[in-house]
């Protein structure tokens, strides 16, 4: 399978070498060489965002945007879209990395760590949403706070002292239990499941294998990212369930679904201690 690369982001990134771009990302994978990249120096010049954008037109140019005018690198993997997300996220200015077929969450997200790693030399890797639920201010805050040498910084949405987030009651519970099933596990006790919000520093990516293409890919990243060498902290996050996100996502249906692959995951899991 082939993966396309194009439009170079006027931040933080570099092309790719000639030597890994003959032979692809993983031996499979093979990015189209995009040009000279040349970043100026900046804040966040340590960290590049990846997007997963599958269909997200209407919402993800500006959700891009505001990442480039904060002064981030910015990758956007399109899932294989079949509208016009490619057109958006190239006039906001990302670098974006496309799929022939759609791999679902998982690939993308792997895709995605796979581009930051080959095309940067950013210390810090960050997960940021295409359909406009996760704030740049956040982002920006666990951004530091990796800065102060955690290995993962993990959002939640279950910190916050003020301005919850917004949701049932029914998907609060269900995101709860989710992740007490979670943290049956041992390792790192985490008060929120499946938060897509995340920064890692850049040698954790390197060890992430992600073989889950779809949303299950979720419980296995934990299994990554929560690894007991692991300097580990969460931050309150505030997410944004809009008319766009919740008419898109189906988040109580979502929820059960991730209630229902963190237990098939932890019996799995459990099965082979």
């Amino acid at each position: 399978m082939q993966v396309t690369a194009s439009r170079p982001a006027p931040v933080a990134l570099e092309a790719i070498p000639a030597d890994l771009a003959s032979d692809g990302m993983d031996g499979e994978r093979e990015p189209d060489r995009a040009g000279e990249l040349n970043p100026p120096a900046g804040a966040w010049d340590d960290t590049v965002v990846i997007v997963r954008v599958y269909n997200e037109a209407p919402v993800v140019g500006g959700v891009i945007s505001e990442l480039v005018a904060a002064g981030l690198s910015v990758i956007a993997v399109d899932d294989a879209s079949t509208d016009a997300s490619a057109t958006e996220i190239d006039k906001a200015g990302a670098f974006r990395v496309s799929h022939p077929i759609n791999l679902g969450a998982g690939g993308a997200l792997q895709t995605g760590f796979e581009a930051a790693l080959l095309l940067t030399d950013a210390q810090y890797i960050a997960c940021f949403d295409a359909d406009g639920q996760h704030q740049v201010d956040d982002l920006l805050g666990m951004i530091r706070k990796i800065r102060e040498g955690y290995d993962v910084v993990m959002g939640s949405r279950f910190l916050e002292s003020a301005g919850a987030t917004q949701m049932s009651w029914l998907r609060r519970v269900i995101l709860r239990t989710a992740a007490k099933l979670l943290n049956r596990g041992g390792g790192t006790r985490l008060t929120d499941a499946h938060n897509g919000l995340r920064v890692v520093a850049r040698h954790v990516a390197a060890d992430v294998r992600l073989s889950y293409a779809g949303m299950a890919y979720a419980s296995e990243l934990e299994r990554y990212l929560t690894r007991p060498e692991y300097k580990i902290i969460e931050h309150p996050v505030h997410i944004l369930y809009t008319e766009y996100s919740k008419a898109k996502g189906q988040p109580l249906l979502n929820s059960i679904n991730i209630l229902a692959e963190v237990a098939a995951h932890r019996v799995t899991h459990w099965s082979r201690s």
